[in-house]
C-alpha cells in the first residue's frame, strides 16, 4: 500500500533542544524492523480507503519507539494497511524525536544515555505535534470525507504517552473522540488528571510486557472507570511489548480486530 500524501504540521522550533542532518531512515538489527529517527520536524503519512470504501471514521496513529524512534512498520504502515481496508482514512503521526545522528535505537539501549530522562524532556514537544495532527484533520475534514466527530487517536508505547499527553493538554477542538493506548509507556508520563470531557478509551496490553506496563495500563483502565467514563481492557497473557501488527502466532495477532469490533460498539461504525 502507498501513503497518498504527506503532510507536514506547524511547530513551534524549541529553545533547548537542538538537531543536526536529516532524519535516519533504515533497518534496525536490534528491533528487527525498519525505523525513522531524528525527527525534527513533525508531519503525517495519509492513507485513504478508495472513495466507495471511506466511512467518515478517521485514526491519527503514533508510532513506538521509547521517543528515539519510530517503529514505522508494525506500528505504523500496516496498522494503516488493515484500517484502509476497513474504510478507515489513517494518518500517521511522524512527532518529533530526541536528536541523535547515527544508530538511534543502540542509543536508546544505552545505560549512559538516561534515556528516561531525555524522553520525558522530549514529550510535551511530542504532545504538541499531537494536537496539531488533530487540529488538522478536523480542519480538512471535508477534504478527507471524514465526520469531524470520528477522529481517533492510536498510539503504541511512547506514541501511547503521546496519546495521553494529547489527551490531557487538549481543548475542545484538539480533543480526540476516541483514543486508543496500545502498552502505553506510561513511566515519562505526568499524573493525568481525567478531563471532565475524555473520550471512549480502549487499552491494549500484555501481562507479560518485559518493561512492566501491564499494571499501568490497568491502572489507566480504573482511572477511566472510576470517573464513569467509557472504558475496555484487552489485557493478553503473552505477547511481550512492542508487537504492533507483528506476527507471533499469539492471541495478539489479533487485537486490532478487537479495535475494529469496539469501534463498532461505541458507535463509531456500523
Amino acid at each position: 500500500m502507498q501513503a497518498q500524501q504527506v503532510i507536514n504540521l506547524p511547530f513551534e522550533t524549541p529553545a533547548n533542544i537542538f538537531w543536526t542532518g536529516e532524519e535516519n531512515d533504515y533497518h534496525s538489527e536490534d528491533w528487527n524492523t525498519r525505523v525513522i529517527t531524528n525527527v525534527s520536524k513533525p508531519s503525517m503519512i495519509v492513507y485513504e480507503p478508495s472513495e466507495d470504501m471511506k466511512n467518515g471514521v478517521g485514526v491519527i496513529v503514533g508510532p513506538g519507539g521509547g521517543m528515539y524512534a519510530h517503529s514505522i512498520e508494525s506500528e505504523g504502515e500496516w496498522v494503516a494497511d488493515w484500517l484502509v481496508k476497513k474504510g478507515v482514512t489513517v494518518f500517521v503521526l511522524k512527532y518529533r524525536l530526541v536528536p541523535y545522528q547515527g544508530d538511534a535505537v543502540k542509543a536508546f539501549g544505552d545505560p549512559k544515555e538516561n534515556t528516561i530522562q531525555r524522553a520525558k524532556s522530549m514529550l510535551p514537544y511530542a504532545v504538541a505535534d499531537g494536537l496539531s495532527a488533530v487540529d488538522y484533520v478536523r480542519a480538512h475534514a471535508d477534504e478527507f470525507k471524514l465526520d469531524i466527530n470520528k477522529v481517533g487517536f492510536m498510539g503504541f508505547s511512547a506514541g501511547g504517552a503521546v496519546t495521553m499527553g494529547v489527551t490531557q493538554k487538549a481543548e475542545s477542538g484538539t480533543m480526540p473522540n476516541f483514543i486508543v493506548p496500545v502498552y502505553p509507556w506510561m513511566t515519562i508520563v505526568d499524573p493525568l488528571d481525567i478531563p471532565e470531557n475524555a473520550p471512549p478509551m480502549l487499552v491494549v496490553c500484555a501481562s507479560d510486557d518485559p518493561l512492566g506496563l501491564a499494571p499501568l495500563s490497568v491502572d489507566l483502565y480504573n482511572k477511566w472507570l472510576v470517573q464513569n467514563k467509557s472504558v475496555a481492557l484487552h489485557m493478553y497473557a503473552k505477547g511481550g511489548h512492542g508487537f504492533g501488527m507483528r506476527t507471533q502466532n499469539l492471541a495478539t495477532d489479533n487485537w486490532i480486530e478487537r479495535f475494529y469490533e469496539w469501534l463498532i460498539d461505541e458507535g463509531f461504525l456500523k
